[in-house]
């Protein structure tokens, strides 16, 4: 991270399920923070119950930035963020605030941590081709012309299959090979990563997807659908999203909808994790069994310490 002399921002991330809203909202009433959303679902409107978005009450009192910024049928990329995030950060310090950016999205994280280059713009013609093409192939292709692409890239995920052999065939390099050469906002980083153990992070998803079916997924999903939400957007693609689908139009059972969210959740859990652990300026806090008071204590000293 950079030892910029400019605003210091304190990062809280970690999986899904490990308690960021709660823990975040504590440190934030410690220090005067203003919260910067970094859940890459947390940005589109209606999505509420789905991505466990922060309550009323939980936002009450803390300024929160980039929730409920993108329309349902809307998109927002990693780009965004990054000049969002780019902009807001000396707003919030200029306001003798803390800039606090929280979540889980690694692809925006890292936009803003790691680096993010400017890619070519789009081409909906090359696009339309790969489309054309099935997951499978494209996958095997990216790992012939970037392995390293390939090794962080789940080999479901099309959108970002598709980009990387787009930027290939449009610049001729690998994007992973692009992506090193990028740099981080230039801004002084605190980074504290949240953590659980194993079986008691499978507890919480398995949870969470309970709650979440009780909180009226399905009734938030067919809302959803009805304002125009549709397959092939960009907020579809939401975990328990289509698995709600699939039970409003029949094709699924609604008794086995809690396990088929949990298991999906907890495989979206272990990529963050990997992703996570690959970055050696995260403090790393474990939070199982412990209560967001005693886990936003110490990542105030934290804080503290490397203020000083």
């Amino acid at each position: 991270m950079p030892s910029a002399a400019g605003p210091r921002v304190l990062a809280i991330l970690g999986a899904t399920a490990t308690g960021k809203t709660a823990i975040a909202v504590d440190v934030a009433q410690r220090v005067g923070g203003e919260i910067i959303n970094a859940d890459s679902r947390a940005f589109f409107r209606g999505l509420d119950i789905v991505t466990a978005k922060p309550t009323a009450d939980e936002q009450a009192g803390i300024p929160h930035h980039l929730i409920d910024c993108v329309p349902i049928d809307g998109e927002y990329d990693a780009m965004s963020f990054r000049r969002d995030v780019e902009q807001l950060v000396p707003e919030i310090a200029s306001r003798g605030r803390v800039p606090m950016l929280v979540g889980g999205g690694t692809l925006y994280l890292g936009a803003v941590l790691r680096g993010l280059f400017e890619g070519p713009a789009k081409d909906p013609k090359l696009r339309e081709r790969l489309r054309g093409e099935s997951l499978e192939t494209l996958y095997e292709r990216l790992a012939q012309v970037d392995p390293l692409a390939a090794e962080t890239i789940h080999a479901r995920d099309r959108q970002r299959i598709v980009r990387a052999l787009e930027v290939f065939e449009k610049t001729g390099r690998p994007i992973s090979a692009l992506q090193a050469e990028a740099r981080p906002l230039p801004f002084a980083s605190c980074i504290v990563g949240l953590s659980r153990e194993r079986d008691a992070h499978r507890q919480a998803i398995a949870k969470r997807a309970e709650r979440m079916i009780v909180d009226g997924l399905l009734d938030e999903v067919s809302a959803l659908r009805v304002q125009g939400l549709r397959q092939g957007m960009q907020a579809y693609r939401t975990i328990g999203i289509p698995e709600a689908v699939a039970v409003l139009d029949g094709d699924a059972s609604p008794e086995g909808l809690a396990e088929v969210l949990a298991n999906r959740t907890w495989a979206l859990a272990r990529r963050q994790v990997a992703w996570f652990r690959r970055d050696s300026d995260v403090v790393w806090v474990d939070v199982t069994g412990r209560s967001a008071a005693e886990i936003g204590e110490r990542i105030v000293e934290r804080w503290e310490e490397r203020g000083t």
